[in-house]
């Protein structure tokens, strides 16, 4: 799952919710895929994001993905002969529980009242409209059951938090969905999507996600995974990519130009709005020039580009890998 773990993030199918009073805007200091992601669809969304951490309403779909994937993470824990379809669907109501502990406005996605998602704590909760939700979820968890088949798989990492830095000084990380390794030492990433495989001119963007993994991964482990895997459930597709050196090399350096752009932009306060397919979807039309709006103040002062190193001072120490 595309997941950021940089500071502007909420969590998984939570809402980024702003700074907290008295908190203070700071330059970006690391990359991850989905802010990678943000900077190339649109530069202003990703000041918005990671700047001035404008906070955005929890949407259904997003909710959904974080509790499809706590189901699979969770399923692991059973023996392999316990792995079945029914005790995974048995496993949604429970870690729908823990995530509406975790994040309890997601609750104001489903009320009745009418008003706006998730804002207030107004309203009850529209029965037919969770169960409706929560079905949807036991039926993506059981389209995972026609695609890949846990009983015959021990992965060697789940949910994995990685983070190395690169000699330029860029820091990366992220969180991988499953980590396998096959007894000749090969490593599979895999990573799980909620939506519906995307049509072939859309494809590069969630294979530029498993290519930032595994460059992560090639820099901590010095070995380059072998298979890379794209399991969606909403559409029932696996696709897979078998990444070479050079191809996690042009990664690397595609990764410095793009943190190259987002340091002049942050210096510069120049942070340009690009119209793209996603802006219906967008929280922040409202200040958006594209749409008529007007962007806050920027909270950083402009400053002169640092010379030297275009990744910005290093940040001591090669890497690390663990869980979260």
């Amino acid at each position: 799952m595309d997941t950021s773990t940089e500071h502007a993030d909420g969590g998984r199918g939570g809402r980024r919710t702003g700074r907290g009073r008295g908190a203070a805007a700071a330059p970006p200091a690391s990359l991850s895929p989905s802010r990678a992601a943000d900077f190339m669809t649109c530069p202003l969304l990703y000041r918005f994001r990671v700047i001035d951490r404008l906070p955005e309403k929890p949407s259904e779909a997003a909710a959904r993905g974080t509790l499809v994937h706590a189901v699979l993470e969770r399923l692991f824990d059973a023996p392999a002969a316990e792995r079945t379809a029914p005790r995974a669907r048995a496993l949604v109501p429970g870690e729908w529980e823990r995530l509406l502990t975790a994040r309890p406005e997601l609750a104001g996605l489903f009320r009745e009242d009418g008003a706006e998602d998730g804002e207030g704590d107004g309203g009850s909760a529209d029965p037919a409209r969770l169960a409706g939700w929560l079905a949807e979820a036991e039926r993506l968890v059981e389209r995972w059951f026609t695609l890949e088949d846990p009983a015959r798989l021990e992965p060697a990492e789940r949910e994995l938090f990685v983070e190395t830095t690169l000699d330029s000084g860029l820091r990366l990380r992220g969180i991988i969905d499953r980590v396998d390794v096959a007894p000749s030492g090969d490593v599979r990433i895999v990573d799980y999507k909620t939506g519906k495989a995307p049509r072939p001119e859309y494809a590069a963007g969630p294979l530029f996600q498993m290519k930032f993994y595994a460059l992560v991964l090639w820099r901590l482990r010095g070995t380059v995974p072998r298979r890379l895997q794209l399991v969606y459930l909403g559409s029932g597709d696996v696709l897979t990519y078998d990444p070479a050196e050079e191809d996690l090399r042009a990664t690397e350096r595609k990764l410095l130009a793009l943190w190259d752009a987002i340091r002049r932009a942050t210096d510069s306060g120049d942070w340009r709005p690009r119209r793209n397919r996603l802006c219906d979807w967008c929280d922040h039309r409202a200040v958006c020039p594209e749409f008529g709006g007007t962007p806050p103040p920027y909270p950083l002062l402009p400053v002169a580009a640092p010379s030297g190193e275009p990744g910005g001072p290093r940040v001591p120490g090669q890497g690390r890998m663990g869980g979260v």
